[in-house]
């Protein structure tokens, strides 16, 4: 398995490109910004790019999931909790400022449980609710994508549309479950790993609770 991750727009959300070694067969997380240099990395590493995976709707995750999925061909897919965010998404950017084209519908509506397989990988999809309705995490070979719902050292805001902090604990607390040197790769900010969240997040101590 590789991993590139790319921290993109103005908010500096990490995109992320896994891809199967065996097949260079890959799937892109969470395209919100500069797709013509995702694009190219995608290119220059020589993947196939089959799945375009939203960990959830807002903006600086999505927006150029439609631009992705024109240059390569792939599938969209978010979970089905994360629909009214997903399609609301171009009016929350203009909010805060910023340009969003109509994104796609999705192609492949997500749940808990469901497997996604990308070549020999097999990612597991956690629905993770709390920053967002539909938040979810790929747990695949000792390595979780956490989209917002986990940072090195903190965890995502409530105070948007659709968050609940009762569940953001318990997803919380789902992700600590995680054996320790499970390798954490967060929406925005540095990696980080299950072990040192579970003793330096400044919200263990509570959520743990």
């Amino acid at each position: 398995m590789t991993i590139k991750s790319i921290a993109v727009g103005p908010l500096q959300a990490n995109c992320i490109i896994v891809a199967d070694d065996a097949s260079q067969k890959a799937v892109v997380v969470d395209p919100g910004d500069e797709s013509d240099r995702i694009v190219g990395i995608i290119n220059a590493m020589g993947l196939t790019v089959e799945v375009i995976v939203c960990t959830h709707g807002h903006f600086d995750h999505m927006g150029v999931v439609g631009e992705i999925k024109k240059e390569t061909g792939a599938r969209v897919a978010i979970h089905r909790d994360e629909l009214v965010l997903y399609n609301g998404a171009k009016d929350m950017a203009a909010f805060w400022g910023h340009s969003l084209e109509t994104p796609p519908d999705p192609d492949i509506l997500l749940s808990e449980g469901d497997t996604l397989t990308i070549g020999d990988l097999n990612f597991s999809i956690l629905h993770t609710p709390g920053h967002s309705p539909g938040g979810i995490c790929l747990y695949a070979d000792n390595t979780v994508i956490t989209g917002d719902t986990l940072f090195k050292g903190s965890v995502g805001r409530t105070d948007f549309y659709g968050g609940d902090m009762e569940k953001l604990k318990q997803s919380f607390r789902r992700l600590m479950a995680l054996p320790e040197d499970t390798n954490v790769l967060p929406g925005h900010g540095p990696a980080t790993t299950i072990g040192f969240e579970k003793k330096e997040n400044m919200f263990a101590e509570e959520f743990l609770l």
